[in-house]
């Protein structure tokens, strides 16, 4: 289908909404509130809505081979690098710091939603799925921050948000118009307001003069149909569009809430695991390509290579920071997590939602050695990890502001107490982290002792050594607060123990080959011990630290 144009008459439509569908929408606004949005929903319906097929064109991947299974760095582009002036970080000031996230020993980078979007923060609420927001630049800066990327060897995959569009978007600005419209059977409607549904304590549908829309996550974000196949090839071509480009994988958002049966059986869907699988399959047919799904009812069953391939560890990172403060049986629940799941799992101590939990700083209070310890924890072990922006020099999360805004202050990069280095402008989209004077990447990088020196050495090590990115899973145990496990790759075996308690521990190894040598690749001034005739190895581990050694054969 061509690319048109469609001009509606949305608030003559609005006028004739009443106050009573407003209460029965039970939304919380008034028609003078719904009339004022849909002055600016009017402007953009009148724009031109691109849905013309896009072919495949696959693009050669100059990337090494495994390059997902190092770390990611997930950025949230406004908050990074601003380039110009203006207080919103951009795609330059990011390409400008690339060097930085190579010199960490980052292997991809997750861009948070970069498209245009109708919230004008976090970009959730898409209002065009082929076009850069351009508070961040254009195509052209898109295409040369692939370009720059790749050429260090990093790979980048996006936000894409394939469940629903904003309120605002074109489209569902001419689905308001009624059955009449070409996009009306582009969203989920019924002709009169579903009883029973309740999402997280809201009904998820909204009244209007031409029916009720679904919406998951609220009736700002209606949901797209994707029991329609013209809504399911829109997207496939808005995924090649950015695939053609040389952009190298995607994070696809709130993939289980696809399709929704009914007021029961909502959530996780047979048929949302289907359609995210051909997603998959379509992106993956691309060379070097790497999807991860955000699945927080299901996980594991998302991981698996017919669905997604790899899903971030809900669940995990609770655990991990548990076992940092010191807890038992979050401790064990560590060790066991890679005995059954994938070991593609996306694993991550904090991201930018909140219900996944505060920034990691303020959930350990800023003690900086449990920090470290919940760092390797996630590092060393298997699966991918993902780091979020200003994670790894131990930012904290700004005070005062509602909703997800606590976790995306813009990067600490000085401790200059204007903008912290993030714009050379006036004054940040957002205030910067409260402990940015002295957390803070020029501050890390001048202390072999920061948690900036710390991130390094466990991405080097992960980095160096093929066992601990892509190695299999052996013999965790747990003895009192100390965990032990091995990774194997080949003839390389990797063993890491990590002790979690404030007093030294001990912890006896016993399935170890024969005489092996275990000597030290972490710190490298440990001791090396050697395991006896029949593979056992007591170790001693201080208080609150981390050991790696390579397994080598004895005489």
């Amino acid at each position: 289908m061509n690319p048109y144009t469609l001009r509606t008459s949305l608030l003559s439509t609005l006028r004739r909404v009443t106050t009573a569908a407003w209460l029965l929408a039970g939304v919380g606004a008034s028609p003078l509130a719904w009339a004022e949005e849909a002055a600016s929903a009017s402007a953009v319906s009148s724009t031109r809505i691109d849905i013309h097929t896009v072919p495949e064109v696959r693009q050669p991947s100059s990337l090494p081979a495994n390059w997902q299974r190092g770390a990611f760095m997930e950025v949230f582009v406004r908050a990074y690098q601003d380039s110009n002036g203006d207080g919103v970080g951009d795609l330059k000031g990011l390409t400008q710091r690339l060097d930085y996230l190579k010199d960490l020993g980052i292997k991809g980078i997750w861009l948070m939603p970069i498209t245009t979007s109708a919230d004008g923060d976090h970009g959730y609420a898409t209002t065009d799925f082929r076009a850069i927001d351009p508070a961040y630049g254009t195509l052209d800066d898109f295409d040369e921050l692939l370009r720059q990327a790749h050429a260090r060897g990093m790979g980048v995959v996006m936000d894409y948000v394939i469940n629903h569009s904003a309120r605002q978007h074109a489209m569902f600005a001419s689905a308001l118009q009624g059955p009449t419209s070409p996009f009306y059977d582009w969203f989920v409607w019924e002709k009169e307001q579903p009883k029973g549904w309740d999402i997280w304590g809201k009904n998820p549908w909204t009244v209007t003069p031409h029916g009720s829309y679904f919406g998951t996550f609220g009736p700002h974000m209606p949901d797209f149909n994707f029991k329609n196949p013209a809504v399911l090839a829109y997207h496939q071509s808005s995924l090649r569009f950015w695939l053609n480009r040389g952009l190298d994988g995607y994070r696809l958002d709130a993939v289980p809430h696809l399709v929704e049966n009914n007021a029961k059986d909502w959530n996780d869907q047979p048929e949302s695991r289907a359609l995210t699988g051909e997603l998959t399959k379509l992106i993956t047919a691309y060379p070097q390509r790497h999807v991860v799904c955000e699945a927080t009812a299901n996980p594991q069953l998302y991981a698996m290579p017919h669905i997604c391939g790899s899903a971030f560890a809900f669940g995990l990172e609770r655990n991990i920071v548990n076992a940092a403060k010191g807890d038992k049986k979050a401790i064990r629940a560590v060790a066991d997590y890679f005995t059954t799941a994938p070991q593609t799992m996306a694993t991550f101590v904090a991201n930018h939602d909140m219900f996944a939990g505060a920034r990691l700083w303020d959930q350990l209070r800023g003690n900086v050695v449990r920090y470290k310890l919940a760092a390797a924890s996630y590092l060393l072990q298997s699966g991918t990890p993902f780091i979020y922006y200003g994670e790894e020099i131990g930012m904290a999360g700004v005070q005062g502001l509602e909703g997800d805004a606590p976790l995306r202050a813009p990067m600490s990069w000085t401790a200059d107490q204007q903008g912290a280095g993030f714009t050379s402008g006036g004054k940040p989209f957002r205030p910067i982290a409260p402990n940015a004077a002295r957390y803070n990447v020029a501050a890390h990088l001048a202390d072999p002792q920061s948690l900036l020196s710390f991130y390094k050495s466990m991405l080097t090590l992960r980095n160096t050594l093929p066992s601990l990115a892509s190695g299999s899973y052996d013999a965790p145990q747990v003895q009192g607060r100390v965990m032990a496990y091995r990774r194997t790759l080949g003839t390389e075996t990797t063993l890491v123990v990590i002790n979690y308690g404030t007093q030294p521990g001990r912890i006896a190894l016993k399935t170890l080959p024969p005489r092996a040598v275990l000597a030290p690749a972490y710190p490298v001034a440990a001791k090396t011990t050697v395991a006896n005739a029949r593979g056992a190895a007591g170790l001693v581990v201080p208080a609150q630290s981390v050991r790696v050694y390579t397994l080598r054969a004895g005489a």
